[in-house]
């Protein structure tokens, strides 16, 4: 059946987006990898929103949902992760077979990415939330950062050399990466933003957030993403 597959082509088109952001990262354009990031995650909210209305939910789905954001939300921003530490003068080394490894250590995010993923599959506990950080929320964490790096200023006048500098530091990123990685898998209990029902009663945290998202977005621009993911976990906990 016909509308059984729209939701299914909606993921493969997430699943290209992916692929399309790691051959950006590859050849430099961190910029247009992060962007490519977003268009993926437009596309991962659609697929499930589609399969919800047309009442075509299947299992095939849900699996390639998962393999698709194991490459939009897992190699492609730990693919961006890689290059900016392999780009950073500063980064330590451990040189096996005349290459430095330690930019290798960005491979932990795809790789606690699919443990996530696959754990998500078969964890019954995760129908009304989430536990531990979900991946496309990882996902636009990281891909902020090269958008960060294009960006000299926001509404507020405040200059982001600052912010770029500390980016771009491998003191940065790799507590960063190990961090984010762990929270990937935490036992840490984390709202979803599915809507049951459009209550204020029964979505304060998920309004309040939204809100405060936007308001963030309009004045701070790319260097709100990294604010609104902490905000997200903490409102979570302090909600849970």
């Amino acid at each position: 059946m016909i509308k059984a597959q729209i939701p299914n082509t909606i993921t493969l088109l997430n699943l290209i987006s992916g692929s399309i952001s790691i051959v950006f990262a590859l050849e430099g354009n961190l910029t247009m990898a992060a962007w490519f990031i977003g268009i993926a995650a437009v596309f991962d909210f659609f697929d499930g929103f589609l399969a919800r209305m047309l009442h075509v939910s299947s299992e095939i789905g849900k699996e390639l949902d998962s393999l698709a954001d194991v490459i939009s939300f897992g190699l492609a921003p730990g693919m961006i992760l890689y290059i900016l530490l392999l780009n950073s003068v500063s980064c330590p080394e451990i040189v096996i077979a005349g290459r430095n490894i330690v930019p290798f250590i960005a491979f932990l995010i795809p790789a606690l990415s699919a443990y996530r993923l696959a754990r998500f599959n078969l964890d019954k506990r995760q129908t009304d939330s989430f536990i531990g950080l979900p991946t496309p929320a990882n996902a636009l964490m990281i891909a902020s950062f090269p958008l960060i790096l294009s960006q000299p200023t926001n509404l507020l006048g405040v200059n982001t050399d600052i912010l770029a500098n500390i980016i771009n530091s491998p003191w940065f990123l790799i507590p960063f990466i190990l961090v984010f990685s762990y929270l990937l898998i935490a036992e840490l209990s984390l709202m979803s933003l599915k809507f049951k029902t459009f209550k204020w009663s029964d979505n304060k945290a998920r309004y309040s957030f939204l809100l405060i998202s936007v308001l963030l977005l309009i004045l701070l621009f790319y260097t709100a993403i990294p604010l609104i993911i902490l905000i997200y976990v903490l409102l979570s906990v302090v909600n849970r």
